[in-house]
């Protein structure tokens, strides 16, 4: 069966072009979803109907995962079997008519604009990293991009004169986004007194660098921020996904149209951009009971 796998991760990335982490995500999913199989003495893909399906989720639920992840699990698997369909190995998708379990809306936690201009200020200006996080702190709020396109954002993507920058998200769909004054500021003053002195001569495709010249981690980004929130008497747990929240939130709080917030953030779907009105509307309804007389 794991030959099988390998043909579908290999369809995911050459022809579907989903992006590194979906990926990812969905070996992983599948590469338990076969263990368990095998743990149930299934050796052929033909064998695998529903209810090994059912057990596999049942297995997962048992793990305390959350219903978010599970449901995650479960398109992988109906997404691996329709390839299979497709393919002409299987005549029929034995999970195509699984239902989902329901996954519970939690409202995304967002940061005041104080505490994130709080976070800003963090960084040693003084030294080249300091200036390059303070840069990157800027382009995050700014742009509301994703962690993973923030460290891996090439320079030429960036348009200083026009004020946008070029970003390339799930599935590799391109979106223009606006950076805005401060971020755009603060990236020219990056460029312009630090980058040089992070490359020492050499060579790197992406905007943002480390002390070796390379390009920065997901991981290594995230230590900073926590570091700086830490640094900012911040008792909340932060996150970089808390500031793309937070993104989304002040400019629907201040007017901006969904569909406008939509294509900025990348989503293929309106209604995964739609639970920050319900954040919009809860703080509405806490302003209103705090400062209305009869509230």
């Amino acid at each position: 069966m794991d030959q099988w796998l390998d043909q579908f991760l290999h369809y995911l990335i050459v022809e579907k072009g989903l992006s590194k982490n979906t990926i990812e995500a969905y070996s992983h999913g599948l590469s338990q979803f076969l263990h368990h199989l095998k743990g149930q003495g299934v050796q052929e893909i033909k064998e695998v109907g529903k209810f090994h399906v059912r057990g596999f989720l049942h297995a997962l639920k048992k793990k305390n995962l959350s219903s978010k992840t599970i449901v995650r699990n479960l398109v992988a698997i109906r997404t691996f079997f329709r390839f299979m369909v497709q393919e002409g190995i299987l005549e029929v998708n034995p999970v195509e008519e699984l239902e989902s379990p329901k996954v519970t809306k939690t409202l995304p936690e967002i940061l005041a604009l104080k505490e994130i201009e709080k976070i800003l200020e963090q960084p040693d200006l003084q030294s080249p990293l300091g200036i390059r996080d303070r840069a990157m702190l800027e382009m995050l709020y700014a742009t509301g991009m994703r962690v993973s396109e923030l460290t891996h954002l090439p320079t030429h993507q960036v348009n200083l004169e026009g004020g946008y920058v070029l970003l390339y998200g799930k599935g590799s769909k391109e979106r223009m986004v606006p950076i805005g004054s401060e971020a755009m500021k603060w990236v020219h003053h990056y460029l312009t007194s630090a980058r040089g002195c992070l490359a020492k001569g050499r060579e790197s495709p992406f905007l943002f660098i480390n002390r070796s010249g390379k390009g920065m981690s997901r991981q290594q980004f995230w230590k900073n921020l926590k570091h700086y929130a830490r640094k900012a008497g911040l008792r909340k747990k932060i996150t970089p996904h808390l500031l793309r929240h937070s993104f989304a939130s002040h400019l629907l709080e201040r007017g901006a149209d969904l569909r406008s917030v939509q294509m900025m953030l990348g989503h293929v779907d309106i209604s995964t951009t739609q639970i920050y009105t319900h954040v919009t509307g809860e703080r509405l309804k806490k302003i209103h009971q705090q400062y209305h007389p009869r509230g």
